[in-house]
């Protein structure tokens, strides 16, 4: 039975959700534009075409998964609708954990003044690399979800429908061990992005903070825009490195069922593990001047249509 608790942070999680299509939106549109007219795209456009329509498509999937939950809960679980959710939940989030690695990974190798020769040799490659990158995690997480596509379904069916079997219980332990060991083996590279992600953002955050403090040695008593904006980023990649973590740490829990359903522990990681996704949005259009741009030319051109229609 679901708690009005519960019920609460689910609705959250929806407007959370809607928000980010909405800041993913701003990226991918600002993103593309980018990409038109050019027979190349640039690596650090391609990341964020992928990286955006991946968290639309899984943010449009959460609020699915969350209706679906609300408004037709028997369904849900007595129907075949909860394999599908699930396969294609697994398969978006663990693209999205990917292409935000890479994204950190791209920061690090281009904005990091580190002059080791693997570094220089990544730095000089990083465009023709990063198709392959993307490529290689898309595989990865198809690879990662397709336990889910064969199993979960049955081993769902198993554990809840009700048996008369004398056996019953020492079938339904053996099955819950097998789609754990299932889970464990297939899903171990879960972990590669965050490690991944955090050893690329420390590299950063360190690189960023010895030549910060190497200016402000140096600066003048007058406001150094390029010191600012040192700064900027620095608070730029450590609020994109809490929201990842964060995110990682509550789509691990829920993936792995560790709470009741419908309990409050459940609905507060539901409620923020579709936060982190919008707030990283967000943190990337508040540190990009392109993407800060096309919220605003919207904006300016809204004005002057509403201005010249009351004329």
């Amino acid at each position: 039975m679901m708690t009005s608790f519960a019920l609460l942070c689910l609705s959250i999680a929806i407007i959370e959700s809607m928000a980010g299509i909405l800041g993913n939106g701003i990226i991918l549109t600002a993103s593309s534009m980018s990409c038109m007219g050019s027979k190349t795209w640039p690596p650090f456009d391609m990341i964020m075409i992928a990286l955006s329509s991946s968290k639309i498509t899984l943010q449009c999937w959460i609020i699915l998964d969350l209706f679906l939950t609300i408004f037709c809960e028997h369904s849900y679980f007595e129907e075949n609708i909860f394999g599908y959710i699930k396969t294609g939940y697994v398969f978006l989030n663990y693209s999205s954990l990917w292409f935000g690695a890479w994204l950190s990974v791209f920061y690090c190798i281009k904005v990091a003044s580190f002059t080791q020769s693997f570094f220089i040799w990544l730095k000089l490659r990083i465009a023709r690399l990063v198709p392959w990158m993307l490529l290689t995690s898309w595989l990865c997480s198809f690879t990662a979800a397709i336990p889910f596509a064969w199993d979960v379904y049955s081993v769902h069916k198993n554990i809840t429908a009700p048996s008369s079997m004398t056996n019953s219980s020492a079938r339904k332990i053996t099955r819950n061990d097998s789609l754990d060991l299932l889970i464990l083996l297939c899903n171990a590279g879960i972990v590669l992005p965050l490690i991944v992600s955090v050893v690329s953002s420390v590299l950063l955050i360190g690189s960023l903070w010895m030549h910060t403090r190497r200016m402000q040695n140096h600066a003048s008593g007058f406001r150094d825009p390029s010191l600012e904006a040192h700064i900027k980023a620095i608070k730029s990649v450590c609020s994109l490195l809490i929201f990842y973590v964060t995110y990682f740490i509550t789509f691990t829990l829920l993936l792995y069922n560790v709470f009741l359903r419908f309990s409050t522990p459940k609905s507060i990681c539901i409620a923020v593990m579709a936060a982190c996704p919008t707030a990283h949005t967000f943190v990337l259009i508040w540190s990009n001047p392109k993407f800060q741009e096309l919220p605003a030319r919207i904006w300016h051109h809204t004005n002057c249509h509403v201005r010249a229609a009351s004329m």
